[in-house]
């Protein structure tokens, strides 16, 4: 149902790769809810060809740009601010990449130079964003950037790898540059942290099934799923939300407050041989 809450807005959004994607999900619900927008994504992505079903669905234009490449942010800012007719309301930041984790490294093992690749990709490349945003003047005062982070940048998940550093520097950057937004021009910058959510990226990580169940098993509410952190992100891109700026929000069902669940203990514990014993006197 549609509560008119972008009515008239204009938007970004990065990222969008498959209907499995939490960025297609934001694209379908930013257009329920009024807005126009630009669907963006690095051209190795758009040979997948389903973004552009997504635009002809929302009637929405699709720019390539690396998000790694000024130049390429800067012509989809000023072409995007062309098409739309006039200064963008939000961004959906929904971008990461780990030549690592692609190819099986262990984290002890990495490759340095595919390290700098995921941090330049999944987390510097917001700097880019925001920076290329404020350089050209593109974003109107009280608008919104969104960017999808993951409780791996506070905890430790022993296959996410670099992920977990590229995350943990998106949120900072989130954080500093929207000090500096906010200030200047009243724009506000957000990170979601999401559950673990069944998407083509997501499911690249190795044990992806083990901490899907494990975090659905420990939250009160269950997983947060892709569609329900579309209609959060949609609430944040509104002005519903206009005070909150320079936060990591949360979005997992209460995952990130707990400690033990019932559920886990009375259904997914259930070695009480040998190695509990063990356990007790290790």
């Amino acid at each position: 149902m549609s509560h008119n809450l972008l009515k008239g807005k204009r938007g970004i959004i990065f990222g969008a790769l498959d209907e499995n994607s939490i960025a297609w999900k934001v694209a379908e619900r930013a257009k329920e809810e009024g807005a126009k927008f630009v669907l963006t994504n690095a051209p190795v992505a758009l040979r997948k060809g389903d973004i552009f079903r997504l635009a002809e669905k929302t009637g929405s234009e699709v720019i390539s740009a690396d998000v790694t490449q000024v130049d390429d942010l800067e012509n989809l800012f000023q072409e995007s601010m062309r098409l739309l007719g006039g200064k963008i309301d939000f961004i959906l930041h929904s971008v990461g990449m780990s030549p690592n984790v692609r190819k099986g490294l262990h984290y002890t093992e990495l490759d340095y130079n595919y390290m700098m690749k995921t941090l330049d990709v999944s987390a510097i490349s917001l700097h880019k964003v925001l920076q290329t945003a404020l350089h050209l003047d593109a974003m109107n005062e009280w608008g919104s950037v969104v960017a999808l982070s993951y409780i791996a940048a506070q905890r430790t998940f022993s296959s996410y790898s670099d992920m977990a550093q590229a995350k943990a520097m998106l949120e900072s950057i989130a954080r500093s540059f929207g000090y500096h937004y906010g200030k200047r021009k009243k724009v506000r910058v957000n990170t979601v942290s999401q559950s673990p959510t069944i998407t083509t990226a997501g499911q690249g990580v190795g044990g992806f099934n083990a901490f899907y169940t494990y975090a659905n098993c420990m939250s009160p509410l269950g997983n947060a799923s892709s569609a329900q952190c579309a209609d959060y992100c949609i609430t944040l891109f509104s002005d519903l939300t206009k005070m909150v700026t320079m936060q990591n929000l949360f979005h997992d069902g209460g995952y990130s407050t707990m400690g033990i669940s019932d559920k886990l203990i009375e259904d997914c514990f259930v070695c009480q041989g040998d190695c509990h014993e063990k356990t007790k006197h290790d």
